[in-house]
This record gives structure tokens, C-alpha cells and sequence, in this order.
């Protein structure tokens, strides 16, 4: 196996777990919208894989941050970024599988710095990069979004008072259709960046680009498919879970959610901060649930939520360490790296079938069991 063979290998692992990420993340553009009838699911994860082609084009500066940001492109080898991806999407299929919506970013993040700290060392891992731009925007950005969807479903209701029930509904439900889209080409922007930033630090890491470089058109491209053929998959199991497992959500505040977190994450994207959708959307999602008196929020399923989040980067870190551990001792370990992580994802997707989420079945969230339950068994 040489190296240009290793790279092709390489960065195949890294649009797989961009087709990961696709379909784990469809929830966070398209979740409430289902959930309230502004679209119908099929069409719904249609137009949401379109537009994250699209957002794909819109900008590099995240890609930036994570080829050149994150970690020392002179310290990392081509099988270490390898075992990085592989506990990045290890840890995205087993949180899909368990209605979880953790984020692809963390795991991702985390994946790479925890196979980059065991093979060359702390002093590879830029510390203050990975602070100022994954740990505290990941702390701040779920709350900022709640507080706006917040207010703008508490704006919302009080504005239309004493409107028709019914107007109302329709209204709001004609706006989430524009809304969501936007939720979409925002997470296209983000999301796909992070695979075009793996893929360009693969390149840089390997010679065929120079250090600093910025992801090339075709990386561009492949992520931005790779990314949309995972979206219009679905990923219903976590569209369950955030459209009718976290709140009661009607229009209104499904408008407000996905408006709050379009202007987070463009903003995000903008400035070069790698923010996790998930994390922006739910807290969207629990602040527009807040913002309307009465509403239903499940706490218990918010709880499972924070969990999974505190422990994303932690457990892809040590995935990451071990897979980047054994692939970095030469081709072999490649190798069984590589027919471990299909064996262990075969076998996530043979249990999924015993109970599968569909399009037909999303919005079903049974009352007679627990919300928890629910989003383990979904």
C-alpha cells in the first residue's frame, strides 16, 4: 500500500464521514418543520440536501481553521487522520442509532486531536485554538440561540394574539418552509467546510499541498456532495427525536428556531468558528419551547442530549487515539483499522432495522412510554 494509495484511502474515510454527518444533522434544518407539517419529509430532506451542495460553495474559512488551526500540520501523518475519522464516525453512527443529536463537529474534533496527542505528542494539539474556537463558542452559541428563539416566539405570539388560530398556523408554516432553507445552506456552509478542512490537511500532510493552502474546487465539490447525499438519507431517527421528542413545537416556534439558529451559524461560518449545528439547533429548539407559555419541554430527553455532547469529545478522542495508535504502525494496521470500523458500523446498522425510523413513522411519538425510552428505542 503507498502513500498516494493511503491518501486516496484517506480521504474516501473522510466523505464517508461527511455522509455521516449528512444524515445525523438533517434534524437540525428539518426536524421542526416535519415535526409541524410546513413540509412534507420526503420533500423536506430534498431540499435540504440541495441547499447544503449549495452552502457548501458559500465559504472556506471553517475549512481554514481546521486544516491549519486545530492541530500542527507538520506533526500529523496521513493513518493518524485515518484513526481520527474513524472515531469520529464510530461515535456518529452509535449516537444516530440512539436517537441522540450529538455533534458531528465534537466528534470529528475530537477524533482528530485524541489520534494527533497519542502519536506526536500534546505539543501537536494547538490548545488555545481548540479553547477559543470549538470549547467556548460550543458553550456560548446554544445558549445565545435559545435566548433569541426565546424572544422571537415570545414576539410571535404576542404579535398575533389575536389573530385566527388557524392564519396563523399557515402563515408561520409558509415561513418555516424559507426558514428551514436557510437553516440548510447554513449548515451546508459549516458542516461541509469540516470535511473540506480534513481533506485539505490530508493533502497538506502528504505533500500535494502546501502548508496553509485552502480546500482546492474538487475538494469543495466532493464534500458538498458527500454532505447532501447523506442528508436526503434522512437520519430519521434523530428527526424523531428533535421534532417531537425535546417540545411540543408548533409553527410559530419552529419559525423562530430555525431563524435563530440561521443567524448564529452564518454568523459563525463567517468569522471561522467550527460550531456545532446540533448544539445551535437544539438550543433553538428548547428556546422556542420556553417562549411559548405552557409549552411542553422534555427535560429528560434535554439531559440525554447534554450528556452525549459532554462526552463526544472525550470518547471520539480516545477512539481516534487507539484507531490513529494502531494505523500508525504501518499498512497492516490500516488495514485492520479499517475492517474493524465496517464491522462494528455493519453491525450498528443490522441493529437499527430491528426497529427503523422512517419517513412514514417520524412523527409517531408514543405516549405510553417515556421520552427517554422513546429516543433510545427510535
Amino acid at each position: 500500500m503507498d502513500l498516494s494509495f493511503l491518501v486516496v484511502v484517506v480521504i474516501i474515510t473522510a466523505l464517508v464521514f461527511d455522509f455521516t454527518n449528512g444524515f445525523h444533522d438533517t434534524a437540525n434544518a428539518m426536524a421542526t418543520s416535519i415535526a409541524t407539517g410546513a413540509l412534507r419529509p420526503k420533500i423536506a430532506v430534498a431540499l435540504s440536501a440541495v441547499l447544503n451542495l449549495v452552502g457548501a460553495f458559500i465559504s472556506t474559512e471553517v475549512a481554514k481553521t481546521i486544516s491549519s488551526g486545530i492541530v500542527d500540520d507538520a506533526k500529523v501523518t496521513v493513518p493518524v487522520i485515518f484513526g481520527g475519522l474513524v472515531g469520529a464516525i464510530l461515535w456518529n453512527l452509535l449516537t444516530w442509532y440512539l436517537g441522540l443529536p450529538s455533534s458531528s463537529s465534537h466528534a470529528l474534533f475530537g477524533g482528530l486531536i485524541g489520534a494527533t496527542w497519542i502519536a506526536s505528542g500534546s505539543s501537536a494539539v494547538h490548545f488555545g485554538t481548540v479553547v477559543q474556537k470549538i470549547i467556548v463558542p460550543a458553550i456560548a452559541a446554544p445558549i445565545v440561540a435559545g435566548v433569541i428563539a426565546l424572544l422571537g416566539t415570545f414576539l410571535a405570539y404576542k404579535i398575533t394574539a389575536r389573530a385566527r388560530k388557524k392564519s396563523v398556523d399557515d402563515g408561520f408554516r409558509f415561513g418555516q418552509i424559507a426558514s428551514a432553507s436557510l437553516v440548510s445552506l447554513a449548515h451546508g456552509t459549516g458542516d461541509a467546510q469540516k470535511t473540506m478542512g480534513v481533506i485539505t490537511l490530508v493533502l497538506i500532510t502528504s505533500g500535494s499541498l502546501a502548508s496553509g493552502s485552502r480546500p482546492p474546487l474538487w475538494v469543495i465539490l466532493a464534500a458538498g456532495l458527500a454532505i447532501a447525499a447523506g442528508t436526503y438519507l434522512g437520519g430519521w431517527r434523530i428527526i424523531r427525536t428533535m421534532g417531537k421528542g425535546l417540545a411540543e413545537i408548533e409553527s410559530p416556534q419552529g419559525f423562530s428556531a430555525e431563524t435563530s439558529s440561521t443567524a448564529v451559524l452564518l454568523a459563525s461560518s463567517h468569522l471561522g468558528f467550527p460550531l456545532s449545528t446540533t448544539q445551535v439547533c437544539s438550543g433553538s429548539i428548547l428556546g422556542a419551547g420556553l417562549g411559548k407559555r405552557l409549552a411542553e419541554v422534555r427535560w429528560t430527553v434535554a439531559g440525554r442530549m447534554a450528556v452525549a455532547w459532554l462526552l463526544t469529545l472525550p470518547a471520539a478522542a480516545i477512539v481516534g487515539a487507539l484507531a490513529g495508535r494502531v494505523a500508525d504502525s504501518g499498512n497492516l494496521g490500516v488495514v485492520i483499522i479499517a475492517v474493524l470500523a465496517v464491522a462494528a458500523g455493519g453491525g450498528i446498522y443490522a441493529a437499527s432495522r430491528r426497529r427503523p425510523v422512517t419517513s412514514e413513522n417520524v412523527n409517531e411519538y408514543p405516549s405510553s412510554t417515556t421520552p427517554s425510552t422513546t429516543a433510545a428505542a427510535a
